[in-house]
């Protein structure tokens, strides 16, 4: 197990102090139960013996709050216990989104969705597994089993060391049936879990293009074979855990048994009374009730490393080279735009790219590029040759090398938050949610009310469609899917001038758009915005040159 992972286990441990009351309110209910049943077998067998009552009033007391103080110490557990994990399960997965920040969008190119999905949030909530279903139920059950055997030793010696040799039995039948029949399978749910989500992503998002070429029943297929390899290794899972229960069960029988055998001729002797032989035979079965959860734990253990080693596999430990480091604090404010933007020399590559790779594709070179206020600056050239990236560099989703200010200001003495306050991006295929026209809208502008909307989607065309659909409340399903291309990018250039963004960067507008309706959808993009907002419209299709105001083209990453 390597650092990455250990510090992961570790930082869904809660703090002692938080997790003391859990762990002896979980020691109270275990050894509540252990003495209740002590208890409970010398009153009766003395009880058999017919002494005065007054004999049996102290056993009788203690029989009632026993059974009273394993409720309420059961109670406290499961409140204390649930109450620490959650509190820490809150800051791991505020504490990986926030590891998820920096290297977002670019730095997670190549991460497959379903996957990082289930690392984000199955793989998360598995970790709150290691407090309650791990370290509680393996330090309640040891400490009560150590407590029971001193206990026992008192009554009878031989039959103490039958309760420790059994428990040690049992143990040791938990780790090697465990890990011997279902360590495999509880390794493997987690994965085939992330394969399954993978399989559904591809067949939902994907549905009309596998439609279309007749690959819809291989897809539903792949959903269908990692279903069922997830279901066999849940039921692999289930028969081991339900082989070691049933080993477990036999040992506490057997424990039983031989203390009975061992402690019978201490009565015959006269150095054990008959309610004396009742507590030794019957307490083991007390703390085999205790030491049930035990497989379980060891189970629920290998299904939480699993988990762990999935997260340090899926989530970057460091921001790979190509992305924005160490950027300074961000203050809320936006970036005076000032004289404009100026790149001087700049390269750039994508992180999946190392520095010295042959490959130039996608990078740029030496690119020098000034945009002043109100300008529009068309940047083409064919695929490959660096326009995603240039425009990626502008908003600081990528780093660079060379100079790029803002304002006069160095963007890399800035930080992206900040800076993105200045420069916004409608991305080639812009993200919306699966809500309503207004929340796409609002979270751009949070003050804006209804009257802002449909001014803003007047501007782009979307009124007329808006009103058609049903007002505001209409919603375009997941990821758009209820809008067309070129209506998903009008969309976003609603939400990206409700924004107020001095600059715009356009990346492909008309990608999704067929070529008939590009140059309309171009007009009224670029119609849609302020004169006095700066353009750097990334296309590769002819724009008229009324819309423009210069041209640049780049080439294998560099200006031609």
């Amino acid at each position: 197990m390597n650092a990455r992972v250990r510090g992961i286990l570790r930082s869904a441990l809660p703090s002692r102090r938080r997790f003391a009351p859990a762990v002896l309110s979980g020691f109270g209910t275990a050894a509540s139960a252990v003495a209740l049943l002590a208890a409970s077998a010398w009153l009766i067998a003395r009880a058999a013996e017919q002494p005065l009552v007054i004999y049996l009033s102290m056993a009788v007391v203690g029989v009632r709050a026993f059974a009273l103080s394993r409720g309420v110490f059961r109670y406290l557990e499961r409140l204390t216990s649930h109450d620490a994990a959650l509190h820490q399960l809150a800051g791991v997965r505020a504490d990986l989104v926030r590891t998820l920040v920096p290297v977002a969008p670019d730095g997670l190119a190549r991460s497959r969705r379903g996957g990082l999905l289930s690392s984000v949030v199955d793989d998360v909530e598995e970790l709150q597994n290691l407090p309650l279903r791990v370290v509680l139920p393996l330090v309640t059950a040891a400490v009560t089993a150590l407590g029971a055997v001193v206990f026992t030793a008192f009554v009878s010696v031989p039959a103490a060391l039958v309760l420790l040799g059994c428990l040690a039995a049992a143990f040791a039948v938990a780790v090697a049936l465990g890990w011997a029949a279902g360590a495999r399978a509880e390794r493997a749910v987690a994965p085939l879990r992330a394969a399954v989500a993978d399989a559904v992503h591809n067949l939902l998002t994907g549905l009309d293009v596998l439609t279309a070429y007749g690959a819809l029943d291989a897809a539903r297929a792949r959903v269908a074979d990692a279903d069922a390899a997830l279901r066999r290794a849940l039921v692999r899972r289930g028969t081991a855990q339900g082989l070691t229960a049933g080993g477990v069960s036999v040992l506490a029988g057997a424990a039983s048994l031989l203390a009975l055998l061992v402690a019978a001729p201490s009565v015959i002797g006269g150095t054990l009374t008959g309610p004396g032989l009742a507590v030794v035979v019957l307490l083991p079965m007390a703390v085999f009730e205790v030491f049930g959860p035990v497989p379980l734990a060891l189970a629920s253990w290998r299904q939480v490393r699993a988990s762990a080693e999935r997260i340090a596999a899926a989530v970057p430990e460091d921001v790979p080279e190509g992305l924005p480091r160490d950027e300074p604090a961000p203050t809320g404010e936006a970036v005076p735009l000032g004289a404009g933007l100026e790149l001087r020399d700049v390269r750039a590559h994508w992180p999946a790219r190392g520095a010295g790779d042959a490959d130039d594709t996608g990078r740029i070179v030496d690119v020098s590029l000034r945009v002043g206020p109100g300008e529009r600056v068309l940047v083409t050239g064919p695929s490959g040759a660096g326009k995603t990236t240039l425009a990626h560099v502008l908003v600081r989703f990528l780093d660079y090398r060379g100079s790029y200010t803002v304002g006069g200001v160095e963007a890399r003495d800035l930080s992206g938050d900040d800076l993105r306050r200045t420069v916004g991006l409608v991305e080639q295929t812009p993200f919306l949610f699966d809500e309503t026209i207004r929340q796409n809208l609002l979270f751009a502008r949070e003050d804006a009310d209804d009257a802002d909307l449909i001014a803003v989607l007047s501007r782009v065309g979307l009124d007329a469609w808006v009103a058609e659909r049903g007002g505001l409340d209409s919603r375009v399903g997941d990821r758009g899917a209820l809008v067309s291309g070129g209506q998903a990018q009008r969309l976003a250039l609603a939400r990206a001038l409700l924004r107020g963004f001095p600059v715009l960067v356009l990346d492909e507008p008309t990608a999704g758009v067929d070529a008939a309706a590009s140059d309309t959808l171009l007009r009224d993009l670029l119609g849609a915005v302020s004169r006095e907002q700066a353009v750097v419209l990334v296309s590769h299709v002819d724009v008229p040159a009324s819309l423009i105001d210069r041209e640049v083209r780049l080439e294998a990453g560099r200006l031609a």
